[in-house]
């Protein structure tokens, strides 16, 4: 029986839909470090994650059983993707499960810092009645700058429009504006215009330290920042030091450079205690209706690429939408080298083999040939498969179902 291990508190529908698919589930409520990560998934074929386990390519190379791995959120940076494809490691994730509770508790900071309700609230707990209009404004009318406008980028561009706000965004990619949004040529541009500015941008490392005391010192004075994409991306002592000089009246902040492993754990940041700022631990997606939806989406690609093989929406394979063919399959991950399909094919000639469908793709240096066969006259084709150079890993499936995954040979 295959064997999935959970991390990270990943919503029960996901252990659900696996399962129902006859995968055998263990579940544990922190992330892992890297020796415990291997040691636990030392009988397991199937890894899930959210953001803090660390998937690198030491566990990856000390794993030869594990198959697929599910991220059960946005980014992918926290696992290895080019040594997970080298290992025939298919790796899913949930691009657009959580968008909607990203944007909408962005649009409550956003309005919460503009009220400047964390000073109002605090004042209150402290026993202070603090009513004044001074440094209170209305959203309406003000101009919200989106540095990244992906799926989350857009759908904020959209909702803050229906509040009144006017939109500019920045994007290194060509990106269709939407409603009446304006594109900025540069950062410079944007931060010149915008009272409010908040980053949308994904965990590639080319965006660590993107936004620094060089960017903070030409945003408006008075205007409030936000950070619900990742930690790495902001200088949080930067942003402190805007935050006292009072060059920034406000900031919100969701992800931070270091955070603990597990709820319960003590956090420290210099970000804490200073006045009108929000922060929250990480929980951007964390709402029953987005964990229930990732939980949902990532589970059936795992599902469907241990049983099928199907590769549909992995970040890190080539791409084949497979189902059941009632035959058996024969699933070759191997290295984009010429002459691939022809070695195969050969063998399956050699061995009497009926072909009954066929489909490659590659994905960089990476190709998958998946082979349907309904008959073969003489045994050990698998062998030489197994055997040739170009091998990552070798799956099989025969006609009832039965899962067969030999382990490939070691990655080059």
């Amino acid at each position: 029986m295959l064997r999935a291990l959970l991390l990270e508190n990943i919503h029960p529908v996901a252990v659900q839909n696996l399962r129902d698919a006859g995968i055998e589930v263990e579940v544990r409520s922190g992330a892992l470090d890297e020796p415990e990560l291997i040691e636990a998934l030392k009988d397991f074929q199937i890894l899930g994650i959210r953001s803090k386990t660390q998937v690198t390519r030491h566990v990856l190379e000390s794993l030869p059983g594990l198959l697929a791995v599910g991220t059960f959120s946005i980014g992918t940076n926290q696992i290895d993707l080019a040594a997970a494809a080298a290992h025939g490691i298919a790796v899913f994730n949930a691009p657009y499960s959580n968008t909607r509770s990203v944007v909408e508790l962005a649009l409550a900071e956003i309005i919460s810092l503009t009220r400047r309700l964390p000073v109002l609230d605090k004042a209150l707990h402290d026993g202070t009645w603090d009513k004044t209009a001074e440094g209170a404004h209305e959203v309406r009318g003000r101009t919200l700058g989106i540095i990244g406008y992906g799926n989350i980028g857009a759908q904020l561009s959209v909702l803050a429009e229906n509040l009144g706000m006017r939109v500019v965004f920045y994007d290194t990619a060509e990106k269709l504006a939407m409603g009446n949004a304006h594109r900025a040529e540069t950062v410079d541009e944007l931060l010149t215009v915008a009272d409010a500015v908040t980053i949308h941008v994904d965990g590639r490392p080319g965006n660590a330290g993107l936004f620094g005391a060089d960017l903070f010192s030409r945003m408006k004075p008075g205007a409030i920042f936000l950070n619900l994409s990742r930690g790495f991306v902001v200088d949080v002592a930067a942003l402190r030091e805007n935050i006292l000089s009072g060059h920034l009246s406000g900031a919100a902040v969701d992800v931070f450079p270091a955070e603990p492993k597990k709820r319960g754990d003590s956090f420290t940041s210099e970000l804490r205690g200073l006045p009108n700022v929000i922060l929250t631990p990480h929980v951007g997606g964390s709402t029953e209706e987005a964990q229930e939806a990732i939980g949902e989406f990532v589970s059936k690609r795992l599902r469907d690429y241990v049983q099928t093989g199907s590769t549909t929406l992995s970040v890190n394979l080539p791409t084949l939408a497979l189902e059941h063919t009632g035959v058996g399959r024969i699933m070759l991950m191997h290295r984009n080298v010429p002459g691939v399909l022809a070695a195969v094919n050969q063998v399956f000639a050699d061995h009497g083999a009926n072909i009954e469908a066929q489909t490659l793709a590659t994905r960089g240096e990476i190709g998958y040939v998946v082979t349907d066969i309904s008959d073969v006259t003489e045994r050990g084709a698998s062998a030489k498969l197994q055997a040739m150079d170009s091998t990552i890993r070798l799956r099989i499936r025969d006609a009832f179902e039965r899962p067969e995954f030999p382990p490939g040979p070691a990655a080059g």
